[in-house]
């Protein structure tokens, strides 16, 4: 991994240490090794760092293409560990470059809903998550985040928002015979986030506050 990975670990970790309340609950629900997608819900910018902080496995993240076209943005984003992908769709290089990672044993970061939510509360996820997971046949660990929408504006740090990463036991999704259909996936991306939902306290599950599918 390149330099900018670790120093990013790092910076976040001082961070996190200096101006925010930081903990992680479930840590020991983390496979030590094996390959592994791990998908959580998505508040703020500062999602991806802290969640890579938090897996403490080395993990690489899909990022929408978006943040790939600039040279500057891409020498960054695409140093710290990720990797893009087209939100709304699941293009094949991706679907490639996840077997080729899972097949070296690595984890693999990917946030669902695919933006950010502003308002705080889960929305509708899209499917490429849930096809990755079917066509690898991976474990998924889901992760709660809640508190990080708090870090917005200049003087966010003067708050020391309290931050946490809730992180569940690892599940698999059904295995398909053949391929797997748009219903299947609606229902598999509906199970993911149940499991996320159920980590986060009430107020944050928005479109998935129901019971576990």
């Amino acid at each position: 991994m390149h330099w900018i990975y670790y120093g990013g670990r790092y910076f976040t970790r001082v961070v996190l240490f200096l101006f925010a309340r930081w903990r992680v609950l479930g840590r020991e629900h983390i496979p030590k090794e094996g390959p592994l997608l791990v998908a959580a819900n998505h508040l703020s910018l500062a999602d991806p760092p802290i969640m890579g902080l938090s897996i403490n496995r080395q993990a690489m993240f899909l990022a929408k293409e978006e943040l790939f076209r600039s040279r500057v943005s891409r020498y960054f984003v695409q140093n710290y560990g990720s990797f893009p992908i087209r939100r709304g769709g699941m293009n094949r290089d991706a679907l490639r470059f996840a077997e080729q990672w899972f097949g070296r044993g690595r984890a693999l970061i990917v946030f669902p809903e695919g933006r950010r939510s502003m308002e705080a509360q889960m929305v509708d996820a899209f499917s490429g998550p849930a096809l990755i997971a079917v066509r690898n046949g991976v474990p998924i660990l889901p992760v709660g985040i809640s508190g990080t929408e708090k870090i917005t504006g200049s003087t966010w740090w003067l708050r020391r928002p309290r931050i946490t990463v809730n992180i569940g036991r690892p599940f698999h999704l059904p295995s398909v015979n053949g391929k797997v259909t748009k219903e299947q996936l609606a229902e598999f991306t509906g199970s993911i986030m149940a499991q996320i939902a159920e980590l986060l306290p009430e107020k944050y599950r928005g479109q998935y506050g129901g019971e576990k599918s």
